[in-house]
């Protein structure tokens, strides 16, 4: 089978497509033939070796985990012996590591069944951004609050309007002027354009504030709050990331605004689950850019590095019929 490996830190011209062994699903285990797969950020901070995650992972010269890919939607090729959700022929979505290859082993309860009206490339499109974007809005949100997402045209951006929006909440997107029109289509009650506009000195309050891009400091975001709104950062760049780690937990002290930095979705069961059925009802619906196959995976990781990526990026394969 044909697999993305990447064995040193670098731009996209690194990653090699090699040939290698089919792996074997382990007991608890399931082996998806790959029908698409998505791009995260995290594909590209790995391969450029981000400081972070060099000392998260060990890897502080090169990487040890040498695969690329997280998202993946496919069939079933087979099943450990303890797995009991699923059967062969099975189609389902999830994630797992190393989904850029034409097989990939994930565990089961890392998956689930892709509904049949939602095709591979929204199925793929869907997990890892999906998941940080529900897990960042459940438990801090409520029906008629006003919500402002920065970084609404993102891959979890995107999801985090939509979802906010079946939470019953008004909701503001923040982008820019070329994704305007983008935003207002998946929900957003208003949009404000960052190239012209502060966010910040609106002088307009907000119950939540969902961060995933851009960079205000969080004294303007704080300002921007309601008496007991809550603020999380879940990406942008580093002073923003840093700021809400070190500085948030300090200022939620001082009064009754909440103000935190959320790291990497958990992929639970449930909430794929969740994610599943609205994409089924049509409550979601991925916002996807570009495909690229999977020889042209070194392309679509430079063109999402870019940052000007309209939702997601996806990887595609030509062997099945709902493409």
């Amino acid at each position: 089978m044909k697999k993305i490996v990447y064995t040193k830190y670098g731009s996209p011209d690194v990653i090699e497509l090699i040939e290698t062994e089919q792996p074997v699903p382990s007991d608890h285990q399931v082996l998806v033939k790959v029908y698409a797969a998505s791009v995260n950020a995290l594909d590209w901070h790995r391969l450029r070796g981000a400081m972070g995650i060099r000392l998260l992972n060990g890897e502080l010269f090169k990487p040890k985990e040498i695969s690329l890919g997280l998202d993946v939607a496919g069939r079933v090729e087979a099943v450990g012996n303890r797995v009991t959700t699923f059967q062969p022929g099975d189609e389902v979505f999830g994630v797992t590591k190393g989904s850029f290859a034409d097989y990939a082993c994930a565990d089961e309860h890392e998956l689930v069944l892709k509904p049949t009206n939602v095709s591979f490339e929204a199925a793929a499109a869907t997990p890892v951004a999906a998941l940080t974007a529900l897990q960042a809005l459940q438990g801090r949100i409520h029906p008629g609050q006003k919500v402002l997402i920065n970084g609404a045209s993102g891959g979890v951006g995107s999801f985090a309007v939509q979802l906010a929006k079946s939470f019953g909440t008004m909701v503001t997107a923040v982008c820019s002027t070329r994704n305007l029109d983008i935003a207002r289509s998946i929900g957003a009650d208003h949009v404000i354009d960052y190239t012209q506009d502060d966010l910040t000195t609106h002088g307009q309050q907000y119950d939540l504030i969902f961060a995933v891009n851009g960079y205000n400091s969080i004294f303007n975001y704080r300002r921007a709050l309601c008496p007991k709104g809550i603020y999380v950062a879940a990406g942008g760049a580093l002073a923003q990331i840093m700021q809400a780690l070190l500085v948030g937990p300090i200022l939620s002290n001082v009064d009754s605004r909440k103000l935190s930095f959320m790291g990497v979705a958990q992929i639970e069961e449930k909430d794929l689950s969740a994610i599943g059925a609205m994409l089924e009802s049509g409550k979601v619906v991925p916002v996807i850019d570009r495909c690229y196959p999977l020889k042209a995976t070194a392309a679509a990781l430079c063109y999402l590095g870019e940052g000007h990526a309209k939702g997601k990026v996806v990887i595609t394969w030509d062997t099945h019929s709902n493409a």
